[in-house]
């Protein structure tokens, strides 16, 4: 009698946690995150006026603000993988956006010279920078690496070569037509471009995440994670967010070429104008 008792609620137990245990136990599917773009804001770009910029995200979204016309996006196409920059045309009437697998999407008067998507990289593709002409561009990626497309001319690249730091970003020498790669700790690589100066070896407090050139090459600006400003050869130095408090960190510069500033954006889209005009965040 007693063993009947302990089956019967046996059974009466294991019904109970049945649809506990079916809830618990989700498909493969609904278990394995899904790899893809977010909103986060990756880089900014200013217009041939300096009377506005775009803000891109990873998701390829664009949010134009001032001047700055809208041309297109790829909000709602599917990525193989994120955007990691946006450039604008030399015009300002367009820009390009690049992704981390090398994939270039031209949008306005942008052309499309070619890319790396689909192909083999040893490394992500972090940033691109347009030929003075404006037909043409270089990619480069995390390991020092260098694409060039157009009328883009290979100068030489850190490929192969030894870094203490990852490659974030490009920037174009329109009176040299060479360019400079900047690294994580600030070191600065030039190819047919003059240097300036670097923090290459210096302690920093927040690694840097991007450059900017002055009008003529004859300096480029250095934002950290944190806002922090490091200015060479001509360029000015006009203020900072090191020190300050900030939501997000600092993703991206561009200069101003018309007033001599620049602005910074964060990744929740916030932009932070020096000695250039402020036209609203995303």
């Amino acid at each position: 009698m007693v063993r009947s008792r302990l089956l019967r609620l046996l059974v009466v137990v294991v019904f109970a946690l049945a649809p506990v245990l079916a809830f618990s136990a989700p498909s493969q599917a609904s278990v394995t995150p899904a790899v893809g773009p977010s909103n986060l804001a990756v880089g900014i770009a200013a217009t041939h006026s300096g009377h506005g910029y775009w803000i891109a995200d990873a998701s390829g979204d664009v949010v134009p603000k001032g001047d700055a016309g809208f041309y297109g996006s790829m909000t709602g196409a599917p990525l193989v993988a994120p955007v990691s920059h946006i450039v604008s045309t030399p015009d300002g009437k367009g820009y390009w956006l690049v992704a981390s697998d090398g994939g270039i999407f031209a949008f306005g008067d942008a052309g499309f010279y070619g890319c790396m998507g689909g192909q083999q990289l040893n490394a992500p593709v972090v940033d691109v920078a347009p030929t003075p002409d404006g037909k043409g561009y270089w990619l480069v990626a995390s390991d020092g690496g260098i694409f060039a497309f157009g009328d883009a001319d290979f100068h030489g690249s850190m490929g192969g070569g030894h870094l203490n730091k990852p490659v974030v970003g490009i920037s174009a020498d329109d009176q040299t037509g060479g360019y400079w790669e900047v690294a994580t700790d600030g070191g600065i690589f030039a190819f047919a471009a003059p240097f300036h100066g670097s923090t290459g070896g210096l302690h920093l407090n927040r690694p840097i995440l991007s450059m900017a050139p002055t009008v003529g090459g004859r300096g480029y600006w250095f934002v950290a994670s944190d806002g922090g400003i490091f200015a060479f050869g001509d360029a000015a130095f006009h203020g900072s967010l090191g020190g300050q408090t900030l939501n997000e960190p600092v993703v991206g510069m561009a200069a101003d070429d018309t007033a001599g500033g620049y602005w910074l954006v964060a990744a929740d889209g916030g932009v932070f104008g020096f000695a250039a005009p402020f036209f609203g965040s995303a």
